[in-house]
């Protein structure tokens, strides 16, 4: 399993291609060259999974998804409609196509962010506006890892 860390400025290029982080090819466990491509859920992002963690995610979905029931259907047509897969290039680029640039709201500098299993992609100044305090960090962090230790 890999596990991605840290946060990397990248260019934007005018036909969508931007340079991999060479730093997440050294976090890999192997070669990485396709990936799956999908708007985030919950943020104004763009994320990144490896093959193996994208089957990994289709096997959570699997579990609690039935396609016989109308809603459960309906969220999976939403689910993949916003999903691609993407190939490193010969040069180490990814090209983002356009209407991913557009939900992403990305314009000419992006930040990758690992983020464990998974790679987030976002507009820098989307990224660093949407920073939280570090009193609101510290609370959820007490939050939620707060709790007696096993």
């Amino acid at each position: 399993m890999n596990s991605f860390v840290g946060d990397y400025i990248c260019k934007l290029d005018d036909k969508g291609r931007v340079l991999f982080p060479a730093a997440f090819k050294k976090q890999s466990e192997g070669v990485l060259e396709r990936f799956i491509l999908k708007k985030d859920i919950f943020e104004g992002c763009l994320v990144l999974y490896t093959t193996a963690e994208w089957e990994r995610q289709l096997e959570i979905i699997k579990r609690k998804i039935n396609p016989y029931v109308q809603a459960q259907n309906r969220f999976l047509r939403e689910f993949y409609k916003s999903t691609t897969d993407v190939e490193l290039d010969s040069s180490g680029r990814i090209l983002i196509p356009k209407r991913f640039i557009e939900m992403g709201g990305l314009v000419k500098e992006v930040v990758f962010i690992g983020i464990g299993d998974k790679i987030e992609i976002w507009d820098k100044e989307k990224y660093y506006s949407s920073e939280m305090s570090q009193e609101q960090f510290a609370a959820d962090a007490e939050k939620f890892l707060g709790g007696e230790i096993e």
